[in-house]
Parts: structure tokens; sequence; C-alpha cells
């Protein structure tokens, strides 16, 4: 079989590959393995424009948060779903040094961020002591509906295998790519995590982090807001389903939900809610996550036709839609790829092993 692209994982950055070239009208194959605990799978989708506990700014937020808004809007249009919404945070202050945080970053760039007009609205809801701000605009991509809706698109259009890549089985010349009995242009892992045991990018700086989540009924919650304080309580489209997260654990031992997380989740619940709910799954994943909390996109320097998108981190479902229109338009019109994104900046370092 003859494809013009051979792409690797269909989380959220091989959805949105596959998309674009679609669009181009390329020929391409998706090799996917379905696996449930796929960071993709069990994120949220939210598009949040600060970070961190400054709420800084996130990077390339102006261009990002519109690009990502309408690509959303676009593929749920043509896949008749709801792929994005808008679920702006109340952010319950846990102390008052939080609070004059807030305040901070508020009298320094409100753009994003605000104090609550009236503190007490959601004492109905939650126990909170030291008020509320909000973050705006935030998005949720609605995962749960986009990846399978996708996923359905492609097996309909024949153009997704499903099962387990196997790298040994791949052969590179400088005409094509062989895989099996598929024979490409190229070759693109968008496989999160995995990439990192491929041999042509271990040694790029691959920060992979676990994270783990609870998924919750709370049926007497509004589901107009995402709420935060200490985690994060959000909306998912199933009614009265909520995802509460996430975790980041840079040293762990295995992908395995822990009952640390979820004692302690369960916990914080208990003191924030004012309203009942019922725990019904605890999921954990790994993220792959940048030591320079940058993506990697492009081409291996030693080998043109093997390519990456990858690397998104917590920030997948509102980098991925963006870089993987760059990455199509890259190949296909040999425009720039941004530069603090370009793989091109570990030529040196890719160079040094045989790819």
């Amino acid at each position: 079989m003859q494809v013009d692209y051979l792409i690797i994982g269909q989380g959220v950055s091989g959805t949105w590959l596959s998309y674009y070239l679609q669009k181009e009208k390329k020929s391409f194959l998706v090799i996917d393995n379905d696996f449930p605990n796929s960071p993709s799978r069990i994120a949220a989708g939210i598009i949040n424009p600060v970070t961190g506990r400054r709420h800084v700014t996130v990077w390339m937020a102006e261009n990002i948060l519109p690009f990502a808004s309408k690509a959303y809007t676009e593929i749920g249009n043509e896949l008749s779903i709801t792929a994005i919404s808008q679920k702006n945070i109340v952010d319950f202050f846990p102390s008052p040094q939080m609070r004059l945080s807030f305040q901070q970053r508020v009298e320094e760039d409100p753009t994003y961020v605000q104090f609550c007009i009236e503190d007490t609205q959601y004492h109905d809801l939650f126990r909170y002591e030291f008020g509320c701000g909000t973050i705006q605009p935030v998005y949720t991509a609605n995962l749960e509906s986009l990846l399978p809706a996708w996923r359905q698109h492609l097996e309909k259009n024949n153009q997704l295998i499903k099962e387990e890549f196997d790298i040994a089985q791949l052969e590179i010349t400088t005409e094509h790519i062989q895989y099996k009995h598929i024979r490409a242009s190229r070759v693109i892992f968008c496989d999160g995590a995995a990439a990192h045991q491929h041999p042509y990018f271990t040694l790029l700086p691959f920060a992979p982090n676990k994270g783990e989540v609870l998924l919750a009924e709370i049926p007497d919650l509004p589901v107009t807001h995402i709420y935060k304080k200490g985690m994060l309580l959000a909306p998912l489209a199933t009614p009265g389903l909520w995802w509460i997260g996430s975790s980041y654990a840079w040293q762990f031992d295995n992908e395995d939900p822990t009952i640390e997380f979820r004692e302690k989740t369960e916990q914080l619940l208990q003191h924030w809610l004012k309203v009942p709910f019922r725990i019904i799954s605890h999921l954990a994943g790994i993220r792959p996550a940048t030591l320079e909390r940058r993506p990697f996109v492009g081409f291996h320097p030693l080998q043109p036709r093997v390519g990456l998108l990858n690397g998104m981190g917590t920030k997948g479902c509102s980098l991925a839609p963006y870089f993987a229109k760059q990455l199509v338009d890259h190949m296909i019109r040999q425009q720039s790829l941004h530069p603090e994104a370009d793989l091109n900046r570990f030529t040196k370092i890719l160079s040094r092993q045989p790819g």
C-alpha cells in the first residue's frame, strides 16, 4: 500500500495532523493501539490562558487560544459534534497569600484574570474563606467526543490501522519509508511519551511526568464553569460527570494509579464541596513533557523522512492544532516552523546518534 504519510498515534496530535493532511487532500494512514490511558484520552481538555501559581500568561496565548477555538469549532461542525465550549475558571483562593498573589497579577496584567464580582455567590456549593477570582476566556476541548468521532471517521475511510506500532519493522531509505506492507514518503511520530523510546529521539530532552485524575458524579454542580482550589474540577460531556485533577509526578515506578492520590483528592473534595459526590473512576497516564516546556515539531536532521509532532505536555489541547497546521504547511509549502518548537534546534544533539 502506498500513501504520502504514515502517522503513529491518534491522540490529540495525531488527530490534528491527520485532519490538516486531509484538508490538503494528502493520503495517509494512522497506526494507533487505542490505549485507554493515553494522556489524550484521560485529559480534561482545558485550554487555559494562564499557568502556575502566579497565573503567568501561557506561551503564545494571543495566537494559540483564538486558533484553537476556531479549529475545534470547525472540526466539530464537520463531525456534527460539540468539540469545544467556553468554560471559564472560578479560582477559589486557598490562603490569604494566594489571594494577594492573584491581586498582584490583576494589577500587573488583567487581560485574563479578575476578581469575582460577588465573593459569596458560590457559598451554597463550596466551602471557601478567602474569596475567588475568575480566569477567562478558558475553553474545554471535548476530547471524549472528538477523539472517538475522528477515529470513526478514519475507520470509515480506511485510514486507520488498529495495532501496536513495531519500530523494528520500520525501514528507511533515501526515497521512502517502509512499514510492513505500507510504503510512505514520511513517517511522523505523534505517540506521546513512547517517542522517547524510539532510537531516533532518545537524546531529546523529554521529561515525562505522571498525572492522575478522578472521575466523579456531581449532579448538583452547575456545569457553567470549571472550578479550582488546589485542583481543577471540570465538567465533561456526559451529564453530571466531572474530571478532578491533576497531579504531576516527575519520579514514578509505573503508570498505575496510586492510593495516595485518591485519598488526598477525596479528602480535598470532602472539605471543599457542599454538594454530594461519588467517585466512579481513577485513572493515570504519562505526559510527553519536555525540559524546556516547548514542543518538538519537525524532522530528524539525519533522517529527513522521520518526523515528530510531540512534547506538548499539559498544553496538548491548545498547542496540537496550531503546530499540526504549521507542520503541514512546512511539509507542503516549505513554510518555516516556529523556532522555539522546530526540531532543528536539536540538530547538534540528534546528529550524535545513528538515526
